[in-house]
C-alpha cells in the first residue's frame, strides 16, 4: 500500500481516527474523567469548524511544506458522497483536507511531523477561552 496512491477520502478516513486518538489521549492525560466534559472538549479539536480554522492558520503561517499542501488539497478537493452535518461545504472540505494530511503523515510513518502539527494544534486550541474556564 502506497499512501501516495490513496485518494483524499481514504487518507482522511485514517486521519480522522488518528486525530480522535490523539485528542482522547490528550484530554484523559489532562485528568478529565467526566464523559460530558470529554465530549465537549473533544469538539474543540475534531469539529469541522475547528479543523478548518486550524488548517487555515497553518497555511497563513506557512507552516506546511509544499508536499503537505499538496496532500491537504488532495483531501480537500476529493469528491465525496458525505455531507457536512454541522458545517458548510467549504469548511467541511477544508477539514477533510486536514484529516487527509494527518492520515498521510501517519501512513508514511512521519510521526515526528505528525506530532509537530498535533503540538501546534494543542497550542492553538489552548488559547481558546473555553479551555481556561
Amino acid at each position: 500500500m502506497n499512501p501516495d496512491l490513496l485518494n483524499g477520502s481514504t487518507l482522511a478516513f485514517v486521519g480522522d481516527a488518528i486525530l480522535s486518538l490523539y485528542v482522547r489521549d490528550y484530554l484523559v492525560k489532562l485528568g478529565i474523567t467526566k464523559t460530558k466534559e470529554l465530549q465537549n472538549r473533544s469538539i474543540l479539536f475534531v469539529s469541522a469548524n475547528a479543523q478548518a480554522k486550524f488548517i487555515q492558520s497553518l497555511m497563513t503561517e506557512n507552516f506546511l511544506s509544499d508536499n503537505e499542501i499538496k496532500i491537504f488539497l488532495r483531501g480537500r478537493n476529493h469528491k465525496s458522497d458525505n455531507k457536512a452535518k454541522n458545517a458548510d461545504i467549504v469548511t467541511y472540505r477544508q477539514s477533510t483536507g486536514f484529516e487527509a494530511l494527518l492520515g498521510y503523515l501517519y501512513l508514511t510513518e512521519n510521526h515526528s511531523r505528525l506530532n509537530e502539527i498535533w503540538n501546534k494544534m494543542i497550542q492553538t486550541i489552548d488559547k481558546e477561552p473555553i479551555l481556561s474556564e
